[in-house]
């Protein structure tokens, strides 16, 4: 990681990581300093961040922390790329660098959120994320939701900052009321 921008950011996103014990206090922290790194983002990013595929959303590997305690991702958005339902297991902190990003949000009524059958999950809100906007999320209870780019729309680019190492979370199959645990495979850039 030689680039100086990049390096100054994942240091100080790994001491606040490491001092704030709640992710509520970790992500009211790392906020600003996304915000921060989301503006000189064309400053670090090279093109295999910029990777993008046809078929779906990419995850584009920036940062992966020895100990798996914290990653940063590149996600390139193209026009009607959505991700299923889902949640992460973690805490995380999301800036746009490029185009409007949506997320749609879904509330879980059911009382035991543990379980893997039986959720029962409403439709929530709509947020709609431009170029500079940040937002996070914690777990427990976790973040259900769907993001990407309408068909209408530009290509987005997002920078995710993770609490570990983002290879795995749940889909959710909302009509059959059940979670799946997804092991994902990165792009090792």
């Amino acid at each position: 990681m030689p680039n100086l921008i990049l390096s100054r950011f994942i240091d100080r996103a790994t001491e606040l990581s490491r001092m704030k014990s709640e992710p509520c206090e970790c992500v009211a922290a790392l906020a600003p300093l996304m915000r921060e790194l989301i503006d000189v983002a064309p400053g670090f990013l090279e093109p295999e961040h910029y990777r993008s595929d046809a078929g779906h959303y990419s995850r584009n590997l920036i940062y992966r922390a020895e100990d798996d305690g914290l990653s940063l991702y590149a996600l390139v958005w193209m026009p009607g790329q959505w991700t299923p339902v889902h949640d992460h297991g973690s805490w995380g902190v999301v800036g746009i660098v490029e185009g409007v990003l949506e997320e749609r949000s879904y509330v879980c009524l059911s009382a035991d959120r543990s379980r893997d059958e039986g959720i029962e999950l409403v439709r929530g809100g709509v947020i709609l994320l431009p170029p500079g906007a940040v937002t996070s999320f914690v777990p427990n209870p976790d973040h259900i939701h769907i993001t990407g780019v309408p068909v209408e729309r530009e290509r987005a680019v997002s920078l995710h900052l993770y609490g570990r190492m983002m290879n795995n979370f749940h889909i959710y199959d909302v009509e059959a009321g059940r979670r799946y645990l997804t092991e994902l495979e990165h792009n090792p850039n």
